[in-house]
């Protein structure tokens, strides 16, 4: 291996992790539906439903939060590791979703239908949704900055 490809992955990174404020981002906007969806499903599965998807949502935001921790934390250890944490760290935080279903699965207070639902829903709602303010270039990582953009031929 070259030298620099070896020094490409003990490269660390510093300076602001944009990972963290697009999970901060995505963890508010979850804030502000989350009254919405636990009130459908309590309406759809009852109070069960509700009780479980409060828990859902609850699930999300800390995986969300927990996959920008793990990738940021590593980032600034070197990219080799960072890109460890991303790959292990996707497996991980499945097998903690898992988990977190199967220890509640038989309670008495759990609607697997609404705990399900609320799971998929709202990952792939909040994702979605915050492909809106996310900015897509390298050289400004992270949420869309609210400054208009300077085009090429000088015009805002």
């Amino acid at each position: 291996m070259s030298a620099t490809a070896g020094d490409a992955f003990t490269t660390r990174f510093e300076g602001p992790a944009p990972e963290v404020a697009v999970s901060n981002d995505m963890i508010k906007r979850g804030l502000i539906v989350a009254p919405i969806i636990i009130a459908i499903c309590g309406v759809i599965w009852g109070v069960n439903g509700a009780f479980s998807s409060a828990y859902g949502v609850a699930i999300v935001l800390v995986n969300f939060a927990l996959a920008a921790a793990l990738i940021a934390g590593a980032a600034r250890i070197s990219v080799g590791l960072m890109m460890g944490a991303t790959m292990f760290g996707y497996l991980i935080r499945l097998a903690l979703i898992f988990l977190a279903v199967w220890i509640v699965k038989d309670a008495s207070w759990i609607s697997l239908p609404a705990l399900g639902s609320t799971i998929i829903v709202t990952h792939l709602g909040l994702l979605f949704w915050e492909m809106k303010y996310v900015a897509l270039s390298l050289s400004q990582p992270g949420l869309k900055s609210d400054v208009p953009q300077v085009s090429r031929d000088h015009t805002i």
